[in-house]
């Protein structure tokens, strides 16, 4: 379903290739999160992982930067950001799930709870 200005809720995964610089990682995150917000979408939460092992070797690579995304975005946003995010050399894997409402909801408790801990 669509909720206002036909905006979508959306989720990205993105792993990075672990040999990139903590400056290369800020900028490359920020590419993306740049990228929705002139796209007419809205950045909801934005998560850095870090360094974190993979489950099996992939290019070689035993370990990734992981950088996950929630925002809202027009539909035809994403086949753009699919298209550039191929194009990407130092992105080894990405997903990009629609997130239902009921997901929307689990994830903002997820982070309210997490804030509840944090301040306590």
């Amino acid at each position: 379903m669509a909720t206002e200005n036909n905006l979508q809720d959306y989720e990205v995964m993105v792993i990075f290739t672990p040999v990139l610089s903590d400056e290369d990682y800020k900028n490359a995150q920020k590419k993306f999160a740049d990228f929705i917000t002139g796209s007419g979408g809205e950045i909801v939460h934005q998560e850095v992982w870090g360094l974190r092992p993979l489950q099996y070797p992939i290019q070689k690579k035993t370990t990734g930067l992981y950088y996950v995304l929630e925002y809202k975005a027009p539909t035809d946003t994403n086949a753009k950001l699919e298209i550039m995010m191929n194009r990407d050399e130092t992105i080894i894997r990405h997903m990009v799930t629609r997130l239902d409402k009921f997901s929307v909801a689990y994830n903002l408790r997820k982070r309210s709870k997490h804030l509840t801990a944090e301040n306590a």
